[in-house]
Parts: structure tokens; C-alpha cells; sequence
């Protein structure tokens, strides 16, 4: 009946597309359809992961709406907790969906703001609309890799949480320890077998109940050691093997001198095995390592980097720039690095640290994608004094 009043009054919808927005949650999620015009949204409640709800909601929105079954729909949430897999679905289901970077929602300033899933999924909507009406900087649209591409970054990942909780086990045996008035001043290696030869103030020795979770939690560390190198020899054998994209662009980091498998592991899953940059901006921005300035009439500083990318390349930017200083002297960079920021105080150096890793990521990317080798650089295996 919609459609017919809608043809009655010379209202075309060939070409129409009906929007959707959705708002995630752990229990339901809220939906919102629109299709332009003067007519307000439609705001659905789904339980979570419900698609076939989901795509029933979809067409009874398109009847609603007075839009043909065939007519195009186009979507967006917000990347979080739910990953990708509802992307992947919407896709294969025709949709055309984007992952929206949540920080790049422009929020309002005020201090007391109403806020729902509600009124989110509304205002999310609005942008959607009008980003396919030309405002192409409603948001950011994160790129979603497929399901390998996804799948290569689980491992350094589960190492670099593994490598944390290796630490915290060792930081709660020596603060048991500290309690009693033990101080290791060296981590010893064979600190489970030593245990019944600890003596505390008195010359007595540890208490039970303290001793046997002081064991229990040499266990744990000794699992995370043991989880930890598996992960190391798993990819060794892929990049001895090279085959993935991701072992060959570690093959191809890891010939440089100073780069090992870990920072080359974490370049090549995060970036460069599956990423596409045009241009150094691209590469820097995707990084969070640009720079922020802010200007205001007759007031003008620098912020800083904007932090606003991917913080496990940043980190591993950072400090594969100290190391790069220390196994690569005689290249263009470091001599760059020395000439600008060597004598500077601490503060300076750690300013240029930053610029330095930027300029080797760039140096890096075109190294990867180009061959261009950087400027002075020792390849392994050539006869240098810092191999």
C-alpha cells in the first residue's frame, strides 16, 4: 500500500537505498533503518547475533519505507568487541557494510549530553545517510582484512599477552617474597628447586601455605615459558618456510641487520603483508606517528604525534629505532639522528627518537614494497662489525 500511495504521488524509488545502522551490545542490539527523505528513522530492537531477525527486520523495513525487495541497502556499526564476522556477513548477504573507527565520531562537548543506544544508533544512522550523500568525512572507515589475513596476527598477538603475563608472574613471586622480607636482587632461574632453602629474618623458613603458592605460581610461569617458545618455533618454521604473505615479508625485514622476528613479525602482520599505502603520509598516519598541530589565532604549538593508529606498530617503531641507531650507525638515518638530536639533552632525544622511527617506517615500507634498500644499510650476512 506504501508503495502504491508513493507511485500515486510521482515519488520514484528506482535507485532508492534503504540505510542501516547498528548499535552492538552482549544482549540486543539496536537498529536503525532509514531511507531519506522527510520520514524519521525506524529503530529496531534485535537480540545479539540473531541474523535471521536481523534480515527480517531488513525487509520489513524496506516494506515500510515503500522500497522495492531488490533495492540496495547499505550499512555501518562500529568496530569493537564483535570483530568482523558481522561484516563478512552482511556482505555475503549483499549488504554493503562499513566498520566505523569509533574515535572518529565527533561527539558533542557539552558536559551533560543525553546518551543511550538509542539515541547512537540515531545519530550513527544520520551520518551513514549523509556520508552517501557526499559528506565524505562523517567518520573513518576501518579496513577489515579477511579471515587469513586475521588469523596471521593471532599468534604474535597471543605471544605479546603471553610475554605480559610473564612478567606479572614474576613480579607476584617477588612481591610474596618481599612480604616476608626476601629481596631477589637477581631473578634466579631455579627459584622453585631453591624455595625449602629460603630463610626469612629469623633463619626460619617459609611458611606452607605461602610455599606451596609460591610453586603453584612457578607453574604458571613455567606454562606461559613453555607457550611462548612453541609460538617462537611455529614462526621460525613459517618464515623458513615463506608460506605466507606475512612469513615473506618477514623474510625480507629480518635481512636487514637489527631487525629480528618479532618486530618483523609485528610490521609484516599488522602492515605490510596485507595493507596498501600510496604515499609516507599514509604509512606514518596509519601508525599514529603524524603530527598534530593546533593553531588558534595568534596562538600556535605542536601537540605531538596523534597516537590515533595501529599502537603495536608505534611501540615496535619505537624501540626497533633505538636498536636501529646501535646495529645500523652508518646508515642515512642514524647519521641524520646524529646530526640533529646527539647532543641534545634527554628530553630532545626522546623527541627524536620518535621522528627517527617514522622516517624508518617509511624507509621500511619502501624497502618492502619498492626494494629500495634504505640509504647505507647493512644487509645480513655482509662482513660488519655490529653483526
Amino acid at each position: 500500500m506504501t508503495q502504491a500511495i508513493l507511485q500515486e504521488k510521482n515519488v520514484s524509488t528506482k535507485g532508492a537505498a534503504l540505510y542501516m545502522a547498528l548499535e552492538l551490545s552482549n544482549s540486543n542490539w539496536k537498529v536503525g533503518f532509514g531511507a531519506g527523505g522527510k520520514r524519521g528513522p525506524r529503530i529496531r530492537s534485535v537480540e545479539a547475533g540473531d541474523r535471521a531477525d536481523l534480515m527480517k527486520e531488513i525487509t520489513t523495513s524496506k516494506e515500510k519505507f515503500g522500497l522495492p525487495a531488490d533495492a540496495k541497502v547499505k550499512s555501518c556499526y562500529e568496530a569493537g568487541r564483535d570483530g568482523f564476522w558481522l561484516h563478512r556477513y552482511l556482505e555475503s548477504q549483499g549488504i554493503e557494510n562499513e566498520v566505523v573507527d569509533s574515535s572518529s565520531i565527533k561527539v558533542d562537548r557539552r558536559a551533560r549530553r543525553a546518551k543511550n543506544d538509542t539515541l547512537d544508533v540515531g545519530e550513527l544512522l544520520s551520518m551513514l545517510m549523509r556520508r552517501h550523500d557526499g559528506g565524505k568525512n562523517e567518520y573513518r572507515v576501518v579496513r577489515v582484512p579477511s579471515v587469513e589475513q586475521e588469523d596471521e596476527r593471532r599468534a604474535l598477538r597471543e605471544r605479546e599477552r603471553l610475554m605480559k603475563e610473564h612478567t606479572q608472574h614474576i613480579n607476584s613471586i617477588r612481591s610474596m617474597l618481599v612480604t616476608q622480607g626476601v629481596k631477589l636482587d637477581k631473578w634466579d632461574p631455579h627459584l622453585d628447586e631453591d624455595l625449602d632453602e629460603i630463610a626469612l629474618w629469623d633463619e626460619s623458613r617459609l611458611p606452607e601455605n605461602l610455599t606451596k603458592q609460591l610453586r603453584r605460581e612457578w607453574e604458571r610461569l613455567e606454562l606461559v615459558k613453555k607457550q611462548a617458545k612453541e609460538i617462537d618455533r611455529e614462526i621460525k618454521d613459517k618464515v623458513e618456510r615463506q608460506e605466507t604473505p606475512v612469513a615473506r615479508v618477514m623474510g625480507i625485514l629480518m635481512m636487514l641487520v637489527g631487525i629480528g622476528p618479532v618486530s618483523a613479525g609485528v610490521l609484516a602482520s599488522e602492515f605490510f603483508a596485507w595493507r596498501k599505502f600510496t604515499n609516507p603520509r599514509q604509512v606514518g598516519a596509519l601508525a599514529g606517528m603524524t603530527g598534530t598541530p593546533y593553531s588558534s589565532g595568534d596562538m600556535s604549538r605542536e601537540q605531538g604525534i596523534s597516537k590515533a593508529g595501529n599502537w603495536r606498530v608505534r611501540r615496535i617503531m619505537i624501540e626497533l629505532a633505538w636498536i636501529w641507531l646501535r646495529y645500523q650507525p652508518d646508515s642515512h638515518l642514524s647519521k641524520w639522528f646524529a646530526q640533529r638530536f646527539a647532543n641534545k639533552g634527554k628530553r630532545q632525544r626522546r623527541i627524536g627518537i620518535v621522528a627517527l622511527g617514522r622516517k624508518l617506517l617509511v624507509a621500511l615500507w619502501r624497502y618492502v614494497d619498492l626494494g629500495v634498500i634504505p640509504e647505507g644499510a647493512v644487509m645480513r650476512g655482509e662482513d660488519i662489525r655490529a653483526a
